[in-house]
């Protein structure tokens, strides 16, 4: 199964995207970092510039088309980072597919600007970065002060948690939520990868 983390140039936080990479690849998936632009992502330690990661696939004019490439889709947080890709239309739009698909969706911290910036918090509940609550609100979403929550309404799920100190919670709660999607995927033939796995013997 392929997702995609979705992240800006510049500005995500790193254990926001590490530590969920990992659980991804623990999970036996194929993690694909997504950005904006070539080359690498600058990763930061709150204000702090941290590590460089590579970018393996860049949106480009058909970024809801490119959506259809992935399984399910993670966000991770920083101050800049889904500041940045809100600005992006092809980022907006490729997150927007996701939902419109009924595909999976994890986003941390203040991740879910990105998904404001998408219109697909309406009717949701969600949690996040305390001060995106009023954002949330105001988009016609619940916000609630949860380490983790998983909303199931249609027509994707979305699993969120707050920040960092959240991660074990998070990880566990959208890999559990991903692998159950996926089974349901492969038994409707919905999922965008069902095919490509089966050859590969999964069931």
């Amino acid at each position: 199964m392929r997702i995609a983390f979705l992240t800006a140039p510049a500005g995500v936080e790193e254990i926001e995207l590490i530590e969920p990479w990992k659980a991804v690849l623990d999970a036996g998936w194929d993690p694909r970092l997504v950005s904006t632009e070539p080359g690498e992502v600058r990763a930061f330690r709150h204000l702090e510039k941290a590590g460089r990661h590579h970018v393996d696939d860049v949106l480009g004019d058909d970024a809801a088309g490119a959506a259809d490439g992935f399984d399910a889709l993670v966000l991770p947080g920083g101050l800049a980072n889904p500041d940045a890709l809100r600005l992006h239309e092809g980022a907006v739009r490729f997150v927007r597919r996701f939902f419109d698909a009924a595909r999976p969706v994890a986003a941390i911290c203040h991740a879910p600007w990105t998904l404001v910036e998408a219109d697909v918090v309406r009717g949701r509940t969600l949690t996040s970065w305390p001060s995106l609550a009023t954002d949330i609100r105001n988009a016609g979403g619940t916000w609630v002060d949860e380490e983790v929550h998983v909303c199931r309404a249609a027509p994707a799920t979305l699993v969120t948690s707050r920040k960092p100190a959240d991660l074990d919670a998070f990880c566990g709660a959208f890999v559990k939520e991903f692998d159950r999607e996926f089974d349901a995927g492969f038994e409707s033939g919905t999922s965008a990868r069902s095919s490509a796995e089966h050859d590969h013997g999964r069931g």
